[in-house]
């Protein structure tokens, strides 16, 4: 046996007859405890971890770190008293900034830190994120619909004039995504603990819902009345917003300011504000942009991925459990889906409809719903396997319910290859992401690493280094770590590739 490096309290080595005696045996470990710690003595892949924890960062965080409404500010009078202290980078961000924010300051604190208890694993973690994002998406949904292009009725008059009606809709519509949650069977039978997360993600869905009903953002002019001499203000870490353009500074280097480009008075509050990495085409701000798009970036990898792998994992358990003729039916379906191309299906889907209807949630139900396939294969061969095992004879012959023995019997002991396969979907998915934004194609006023990539040849010809090198390194690391990670996740949970103990 080696020498132990972990435990001084192991012998160095041992021989045969001290292993029978018990003498230097390690203490076992689960299959998911074991496969991390095969991850984590593996340098690359905590490398690649720790960047998509930092791109994770500034998905969550971006809006506080980089934006060019002042923390706080305070307006100037005619006779040089000040007035009323205001904040308004927070009174600029919306309903899903504040889920967000929420979410990263408690919810992801106490889960990485343990505060949750061992009950509250990761998919009580997920159920309580959905909740309130899906909430969020409702609301404005349902306003639009229910008041958009319609003569003023009693309720486009009470919705707009009554205090009480953000409160009531908001309301309304997080406990109908709440009832819904919690009457699925797919998240489980836990009662009481599914209704307080559920009921915790309605709470939070409706407060940020409600306390930003109707409530326009900031206007980018702080910094001209500033110039001014009407408004004093303190900005946060970066200056800038992805939406704020200084069109006399297309395409400056890095270390440009805004004084040296004669944008404002020399002397004048916000002269030495740096572009640290750059301007684009229109004048905005590089680095700023690199940190707002890692929100859609990372945003269509994962939900994209969450809705390939939910009917992935349904389609491959019903074909792999129940074999014969349901299992060739559904497989001529995975081989009709195999056979579309997505990246060309998304060139033809999004290019034909107008930029209205071009948003990201249209990417991610075209990417998730045509990229099942490897996982539903997965799953289905690990299904095979598994269907004539002694435990799933046991718990059929004891009743147990189709949905308990194919999602908590079996699924738990054939996921692993699914979960590698997980985090290369979501590096094809920011992929294609990319390839959209490059073409003109994504979301529209939202910002994107392959935008800027598009921007680094102007209509003349003239090459720019700093708008090709900085999101193509972005796009580049986000998708090395993805696949570094699941690579090392396939190799230790590989047991040819494991090295014997002794």
């Amino acid at each position: 046996m080696p020498p132990s490096t972990s435990n001084p309290s192991q012998p160095a080595a041992v021989t045969g007859v001290q292993l029978m005696q018990g003498i230097g045996h390690a203490p076992s470990q689960g299959f998911w405890a074991d496969a991390w710690s095969q991850v984590r003595k593996r340098r690359m892949p905590m490398l690649a971890l720790a960047w998509i924890g930092t791109m994770a960062f500034f998905a969550v965080f971006a809006p506080v770190v980089a934006n060019g409404n002042p923390l706080f500010s305070r307006a100037v009078g005619a006779d040089g008293q000040p007035g009323p202290l205001t904040f308004p980078l927070f009174q600029s961000l919306n309903a899903a900034d504040w889920m967000l924010l929420v979410f990263g300051l408690f919810a992801l604190p106490a889960l990485i830190l343990g505060l949750l208890g061992r009950g509250m694993r990761f998919f009580w973690w997920c159920v309580g994120a959905l909740v309130p994002g899906i909430a969020c998406l409702l609301v404005p949904t349902v306003v639009q619909t229910a008041m958009g292009g319609r003569e003023p009725g009693p309720f486009f008059i009470w919705a707009r004039d009554s205090a009480a009606a953000p409160w009531l809709i908001c309301g309304v519509c997080a406990l109908v995504v709440g009832a819904v949650v919690v009457l699925l069977p797919l998240f489980g039978a836990r009662g009481p603990r599914k209704v307080a997360i559920v009921g915790a993600g309605c709470l939070a869905a409706t407060l940020c819902s409600a306390l930003t009903w109707g409530q326009a953002p900031p206007k980018l002019t702080h910094l001209a009345r500033e110039q001014a001499g009407t408004l004093t203000a303190t900005y946060t870490v970066i200056p800038f917003s992805p939406d704020q353009r200084f069109t006399a500074l297309d395409r400056q280097p890095p270390g440009t300011s805004l004084g040296s480009a004669r944008e404002v008075e020399p002397g004048t509050p916000g002269e030495h504000r740096t572009f640290h990495l750059g301007t684009d085409a229109f004048g905005g701000d590089v680095l700023t942009q690199l940190l707002h798009a890692a929100r859609l970036a990372l945003s269509i990898g994962v939900v994209s991925t969450g809705i390939a792998l939910m009917i992935g994992v349904t389609m491959g358990a019903l074909m792999g459990y129940f074999g014969g003729w349901i299992d060739l039916f559904l497989y001529r379906i995975v081989e009709i889906f195999m056979a579309v191309p997505v990246l060309f299906l998304l060139i033809v889907t999004v290019g034909i409809l107008p930029p209205e209807w071009r948003s990201v949630y249209l990417i991610m139900a075209i990417v998730g719903c045509f990229t099942w396939t490897g996982m539903a294969r997965y799953t289905r061969a690990e299904f095979l396997k598994l269907r004539n095992q002694d435990f799933v004879q046991a718990a059929k012959a004891v009743g147990v319910p189709l949905r308990s023995i194919l999602f908590k019997h079996m699924l738990p002991n054939g996921v692993a290859p699914v979960l590698v396969d997980t985090s290369f979907a979501v590096a094809t998915a920011i992929t294609f992401e990319a390839v959209l934004s490059y073409l003109g194609l994504g979301p529209p006023g939202q910002a994107s690493w392959g935008k800027l990539l598009s921007s680094a040849v102007s209509a003349d010809g003239v090459f720019k280094w700093w708008l090709a090198v900085f999101p193509g390194l972005f796009i580049f690391l986000t998708v090395l770590s993805y696949n570094v990670l699941g690579e090392a996740l396939r190799d230790a949970i590989d047991p040819k590739l494991k090295k014997a103990a002794v």
